[in-house]
């Protein structure tokens, strides 16, 4: 008998689809691309917004649910409402969700929401305009801004800022971070640095365990709980401080992996789907689109090797790994 349901070996139910419309970025983020830039697809390798649909809506026959749309980013993709519009008429479907860099988002905030876009992640890296031009090359923090804005203006909900911790780089502004939840309805959510597409070990002079964000609100004395805002949703453990309006998550890929609960695949710009962020492991589904039992094998067939966890704390120990690391960077896969 032919499984219907998106199952691994571990018995983990898949129910959530990453998928990247574009390997192209506006930013040039330190730690999602190399200085000298990339090598981006050419445009015929990209999937057309027609087979990343007729993709969903095989999937979705198979119990998934919810689709999140990121990059490179997202909105230098033209017509993305299209796309929206399109996996929102899937029946099945129940949540479409955006990760961007907010630049090109507030022209965009009401035509998204009108297109079916549900929840939005907007990357924020720091609140300073100096260092925010420095962490993503040339960005202008106040367009990031402006789009937080837009989202709240339009009834976006919920609004989440996705926070990169990196040491003696941007941790000496967690406070100001935590001050943003206590006054609006916002989830700031601190990510660990990860080892993604490195092939050196630089990414360790960065990294910072987060355990420093709970540490920083005792200093500041502030009470905190753990809530359960985020769960369903995504990886994040989430608190609120007492009286705040929004809450933070901690996201912790390396010092604590969530790898159990892991419910994620991906499906890259050039068609390939990525059991794992963190293995090189891929199968691209672009020759089989229009064969609907074809799609569906190659995603069981993904599914059969996807292993257990991803060994990031391995690789900041130092110590050897059961599988090849990727080496495709952050924003050839799509986070």
């Amino acid at each position: 008998m032919i499984p219907s349901e998106l199952v691994d070996s571990f018995g983990r139910i898949h129910d959530y689809l990453r998928i990247s419309v574009t390997d192209r970025c506006n930013l040039r983020c330190v730690y999602c691309m190399p200085a000298d830039g990339m090598e981006f697809e050419p445009a015929e390798n990209i999937l057309s917004f027609h087979e990343i649909t007729e993709v969903v809506r095989v999937l979705a026959e198979m119990g998934v649910k919810k689709v999140r749309l990121t990059g490179g980013e997202p909105l230098v993709r033209k017509g993305l409402e299209e796309l929206i519009e399109s996996v929102a008429g899937i029946p099945g479907i129940e949540d479409i969700a955006l990760t961007t860099n907010g630049i090109f988002l507030a022209k965009k905030a009401k035509k998204l929401k009108e297109a079916g876009l549900k929840r939005i992640n907007i990357s924020l890296d720091t609140l300073r305009p100096e260092r925010f031009s420095l962490i993503t090359r040339g960005g202008d923090v106040n367009r990031v801004l402006d789009s937080i804005a837009a989202c709240q203006q339009v009834g976006i909900q919920p609004i989440k800022l996705n926070v990169v911790l990196m040491k003696g780089i941007n941790d000496d502004e967690i406070a100001d971070f935590l001050r943003l939840t206590i006054d609006g309805a916002l989830q700031v959510r601190f990510i660990e640095y990860m080892p993604i597409g490195h092939n050196d070990t630089r990414w360790k002079q960065s990294y910072l365990p987060l355990s420093t964000v709970l540490d920083r609100c005792k200093e500041m004395d502030w009470k905190v709980a753990e809530t359960h805002d985020g769960r369903g949703n995504g990886p994040a453990q989430t608190f609120r401080i007492a009286g705040a309006k929004g809450s933070f998550g901690l996201i912790h890929p390396v010092s604590e992996h969530f790898c159990e609960t892991c419910n994620r695949l991906r499906l890259t710009a050039d068609g390939n789907i990525k059991p794992c962020l963190y293995w090189s492991d891929e199968f691209n589904v672009r020759k089989c689109i229009g064969d609907d039992e074809a799609v569906r094998q190659l995603f069981f067939k993904a599914l059969s090797i996807k292993p257990q966890n991803h060994e990031m704390a391995l690789a900041l120990a130092g110590e050897s790994q059961s599988h090849v690391p990727t080496v495709r960077r952050m924003s050839q896969i799509g986070g």
